[in-house]
């Protein structure tokens, strides 16, 4: 699991680790079961304070996809399926908004958005 910080994001870094994290999970490249760095570990090899990443794993755990073991550390939470396919469903309509405004702000109508998105969708399914 690779974490990526941005100093220059607008998002508070905690929060760049808690979507970086929650989308490994709901991708499927963390599964139920799998152990999450220490808190210190993780704050080291990102050159962060403690205090930020344990606010990001306090945000995973309130959210249900990790638990923590006392004296053992922290895993990923035995998430249901329906959970993580609206998960998915969120970060599809967030994607299809942004393209959305994109298609708005170059002046593409909407029967011009829906063929793309046909086209795409065709292309993907070969």
């Amino acid at each position: 699991m690779d974490i990526i910080i941005s100093n220059s994001s607008d998002r508070p870094i905690y929060e760049q680790i808690t979507t970086q994290i929650k989308d490994s999970i709901v991708s499927g490249e963390l599964a139920a079961g799998d152990q999450l760095p220490s808190i210190r570990a993780l704050a080291n090899d990102l050159g962060i304070s403690a205090i930020t990443t344990k606010r990001a794993y306090a945000d995973l755990e309130a959210a249900g996809f990790i638990e923590t073991v006392q004296g053992k550390g922290c895993f990923v939470a035995g998430v249901n399926r329906e959970f993580l396919r609206e998960e998915r469903l969120r970060r599809v309509e967030d994607l299809l908004v942004q393209a959305a405004r994109e298609a708005r702000a170059a002046g593409v109508s909407t029967s011009e958005l829906r063929e793309m998105f046909d086209l795409v969708v065709e292309g993907e399914e070969r």
